[in-house]
C-alpha cells in the first residue's frame, strides 16, 4: 500500500503531537507537581472526547461492562503511563523520556507473547525485539554508558510507562 500526501500529513501531524507532548510536559513540569499535569492533561482530553461525542450525537458507550472496561484501558494506558512519565521528567530530560518510551512496541510484544494464544514469538519478532533495543540504545549514546549523570530511577520509570503501554495495547485487542 502507497502512502498519500494526505496519509503522510497525518503522520506528520500525529508525530508533532506525540513528540511535543514531551516538551510540552516538561515546561509544566517547571511549575506544576506531576499527578497536577497529569489530571490537568486527561481532564482536557476527556472534555475533548465528551464534545465530539455531542456534535456528532454519539451516546455515551454505557454497554454492559463498557464502563469497567474502560477504567482499566484508561488504567493502562493513561493514569499509569502518564504518572510514570511525567514524574520521570522531573529527574531526566524530556528527549531521554521520549527516547525510553520508544521502547513500547517492544513490551507490546513482549506482553502479546505471554498474555495472547496467536501472538507467538517468532524468529522475525525477536530480531525485530533485538533491533529496536539496538536502536534505543544507539540513541541513547555513550551518555548513558558513562553515567551522564541520569537518574536510574527515572529511567526504570519510563520502561515502566512503556511497559504499561503493552498491556493496554493487550488489554485494548481482547
Amino acid at each position: 500500500m502507497r502512502m498519500t500526501l494526505q496519509d503522510w500529513a497525518l503522520l506528520s501531524l500525529l508525530s508533532i503531537l506525540w513528540g511535543g507532548s514531551f516538551f510540552f510536559v516538561a515546561i509544566a513540569l517547571r511549575d506544576l507537581p506531576p499527578l497536577t499535569v497529569v489530571a490537568l492533561r486527561t481532564s482536557l482530553a476527556a472534555l475533548a472526547l465528551i464534545a465530539i461525542l455531542r456534535i456528532r450525537g454519539t451516546p455515551w458507550p454505557v454497554a454492559e461492562g463498557a464502563i469497567g472496561a474502560f477504567c482499566v484501558m484508561g488504567f493502562l494506558n493513561n493514569l499509569v503511563p502518564f504518572s510514570l512519565l511525567f514524574w520521570a521528567q522531573t529527574m531526566i530530560p524530556s528527549g531521554l523520556a521520549s527516547i525510553l518510551n520508544a521502547t513500547t512496541p517492544i513490551f507490546s510484544i513482549v506482553v502479546a507473547h505471554f498474555l495472547l494464544a496467536d501472538e507467538r514469538m517468532a524468529a522475525g519478532k525477536l530480531v525485530g525485539i533485538l533491533f529496536g533495543f539496538l536502536g534505543v540504545v544507539v540513541l541513547l549514546g555513550s551518555d548513558v554508558a558513562n553515567g551522564a549523570g541520569f537518574a536510574l530511577l527515572g529511567m526504570v520509570a519510563c520502561l515502566g510507562a512503556a511497559l504499561s503501554y503493552g498491556f493496554a495495547a493487550v488489554y485494548g485487542r481482547r
